[in-house]
């Protein structure tokens, strides 16, 4: 035989090799009347009855920790305006404790310090004359804005 002669009869071979192989396998299923299990749409179904019960979940956990107002003041002098600085802390602790942040390293001392500081580099660096700090949720977070007011 010559080469060519040769290359299509082995081709020839092995595909009556693989439909021969494909043939008896659908036989053997149909003789032994067995079903071919669809694993992927088990899990399918199984992700969908997971990703259903994440968004049941996500939806509890929203309605219990409800997004409280949002907390504004405004401040011009903090060392005089202390009724507003404590205001602000109560609020915003009770942000974060309803949040669940932890709050144990939060002092007042510290946080009127931080609001007078920030207070007085705002007013420098912006020349304005009040700032006005807001209390708010960002992504199940708590966060202390300082916006410079007019």
């Amino acid at each position: 035989m010559k080469y060519g002669q040769r290359f299509r009869y082995n081709n020839l071979t092995q595909t009556y090799a693989k439909y021969k192989d494909i043939f008896r396998k659908r036989m053997k299923k149909k003789e032994e009347s067995t079903v071919q299990r669809h694993f992927g749409a088990a899990a399918k179904a199984i992700e969908a009855e997971r990703a259903q019960r994440l968004a049941e979940a996500n939806a509890r956990y929203a309605t219990a920790v409800a997004e409280p107002s949002v907390f504004r003041i405004t401040c011009s002098e903090p060392e005089r305006e202390v009724d507003k600085v404590d205001k602000l802390f109560e609020a915003f602790v009770e942000a974060k404790k309803s949040a669940g942040e932890d709050v144990a390293r939060l002092t007042h001392a510290g946080f009127a310090e931080f609001v007078r500081k920030k207070t007085k580099d705002l007013q420098r660096q912006k020349n304005c004359h009040e700032v006005e700090y807001v209390v708010e949720f960002v992504e199940n977070h708590v966060k202390l804005k300082a916006l410079v007011k007019a």
